[in-house]
């Protein structure tokens, strides 16, 4: 599963990650840039995922977004953007062959874009239809509310989207400086992957590498968030009311960021306890309960904490019952442990699921991106699956005394409630 790749840094300091693969005939361009909703104002936020649409409205070559979206059409290109609580990214997956026009296309957009104000204006109203798209929807939406509860106060808290009043009262003048302070060359990575040619570096250079370095500070970093304990006067639930059949549950706790050594151990972890089908919290919460359809856990990294979350869909009825039986076996891995028979089977699984990903040209792009992101060391696949390997079952029951302690765990819940007491009580058995 080897997978070589190259990393260089261009004469206006960004960095280039290229990986070449054999067995396609496609390649992906993917930028990165270290910015997110955690970085942001409160009057700034939402900026970010803001920033992020406005790239596709138009540049001084391609004038509206038609002349994007149609020149990337006709070729059968897939191409889209995200944001996170700390980066935005954007990408373009295209037949090896049309390559050169995806370099242009995304380096034209993400530095000669317009940002005309009346573009601006008109977004204005997508991004909140978004925004009410997630909150209708329970699925999306819990997770937000976790985060909240768990980190209160910080902006890793937010919500990424922003708010209708955010987004409605955000100025063109502060988005812009915003975006020149992150948006620069040294802050930015470019990761090509899939069947490269040999002027791959050429093509590169010639688009994002000609974009000069701006000659304003550096941008100031995020403050590293501390875990506190709650509060008194903090609930360590949330409870939105909503006229649901099936009751959304997100439990959480705060775990470990980027590059954390007890990664390889965490994610044998969430596999074991709810990572899929087989796991203990879909055997028992689901099969042999029947107490929801769906159940998953998991964690999600950030620079300097991580989140470890369990969520679900439980039937309305029985959702005391429900939360019960998950706590019932987080307190089961964490004060016994797990079996070697599922640590080995943990190890094929997350090996498996490696292996699937990575043949396309578009996950390797993401896993090389990410790490040169946010690690200061970058691993090959088989690099990672030495390490998921030598994990012992010592090193799981450790993550998961760390992890899942007394005092830590927050909640959030939509559905038809709105009394939290009795959830909390749960909590504190």
């Amino acid at each position: 599963m080897a997978t070589p790749y190259k990393k260089t840094t261009l004469s206006n300091g960004a960095t280039l990650v290229t990986v070449p693969m054999a067995a396609t005939k496609a390649a992906t361009l993917l930028v990165f840039y270290p910015v997110g909703s955690r970085y942001e104002s409160p009057t700034l936020a939402g900026g970010s995922h803001f920033i992020e649409h406005l790239m596709f409205k138009g540049t001084k070559r391609r004038p509206d977004t038609t002349h994007i979206s149609k020149a990337l059409d006709a070729v059968g290109a897939e191409y889209n953007a995200f944001t996170g609580k700390d980066h935005t990214g954007y990408y373009i997956k295209i037949a090896a062959e049309h390559l050169p026009l995806a370099c242009d296309m995304l380096s034209d957009m993400l530095t000669e874009s317009l940002f005309d104000a009346t573009e601006m204006e008109r977004e204005k109203n997508v991004v909140i239809e978004e925004i009410h798209m997630y909150e209708d929807n329970p699925m999306m939406h819990i997770d937000d509310l976790l985060e909240e509860v768990l980190y209160p106060g910080s902006t890793l808290g937010r919500n990424i989207a922003g708010t209708k009043e955010t987004m409605t009262a955000m100025k063109r003048a502060e988005l812009i400086r915003f975006r020149d302070l992150f948006y620069r060359p040294s802050k930015t990575t470019i990761v090509l992957a899939g069947k490269l040619p040999a002027n791959v570096a050429a093509l590169i250079k010639k688009t994002f590498g000609v974009v000069k370095e701006p000659k304003v500070p550096q941008p100031k970093s995020f403050r590293p968030l501390k875990i506190a304990a709650a509060k008194k006067e903090q609930s360590a639930v949330r409870i939105t009311y909503k006229a649901t059949e099936q009751v959304h549950l997100a439990l959480g706790y705060p775990s470990f960021g980027y590059g954390d050594n007890r990664g390889p151990a965490l994610s044998l972890l969430g596999s074991i306890l709810g990572g899929n089908m087989s796991s203990r919290l879909f055997i028992q919460v689901r099969e042999r309960r029947g107490l929801c359809y769906y159940i998953r856990a998991g964690a999600n990294p950030y620079q300097d904490v991580g989140t470890f979350m369990i969520q679900s869909g439980l039937t309305k009825e029985r959702a005391e019952e429900g939360i019960a039986a998950i706590l019932e076996e987080v307190r089961k891995i964490r004060d016994e442990g797990v079996t070697a028979e599922e640590l080995a089977n943990a190890k094929e699984y997350v090996k498996g699921k490696l292996i699937l990903n990575l043949e396309e040209s578009n996950e390797v792009a993401d896993w090389y991106g990410r790490q040169q992101l946010f690690q200061k060391k970058m691993r090959t696949p088989d690099e990672k699956m030495r390490l998921i390997a030598s994990v012992k079952l010592a090193d799981v029951q450790a993550v998961a005394k760390e992890i899942f302690r007394d005092g830590r765990l927050r909640m959030a819940i939509i559905g038809p409630f709105k009394d939290a007491k009795p959830f909390e009580k749960l909590l504190s058995k």
